[in-house]
């Protein structure tokens, strides 16, 4: 799936944003016309909504890196298992042999 060319937010500015929604949504302001002053559509806002909601800036923040930390944890560990793997193989070559 391919982007529309939007731009990535931090996670501090979603929360900000969100926060502003919620100011604008209290005013009685229509979900479409609060989408269109954040710049966001309809879906990114809920998506942020389920994901942020409630959240304050710092602890965005922390997900985010916590999201980032485990990411590169996963990887690590993807490439251990394939050095296991290639040195079980050998083993069982050395063996063979």
């Amino acid at each position: 799936m391919t982007r529309k060319g939007g731009k990535r937010h931090a996670p501090q500015q979603i929360v900000e944003k969100l926060r502003d929604a919620d100011v604008m949504l209290a005013a009685g302001k229509p979900i479409d016309a609060v989408c269109q002053a954040l710049e966001v559509s309809e879906a990114t806002f809920h998506r942020w909504r389920n994901q942020y909601g409630g959240m304050k800036a710092q602890e965005a923040k922390r997900l985010k890196e916590l999201e980032e930390e485990n990411k590169r944890l996963k990887r690590l560990l993807a490439d251990a298992e394939i050095d296991k793997s290639i040195l079980r193989e050998a083993i069982n070559f050395v063996k063979k042999a």
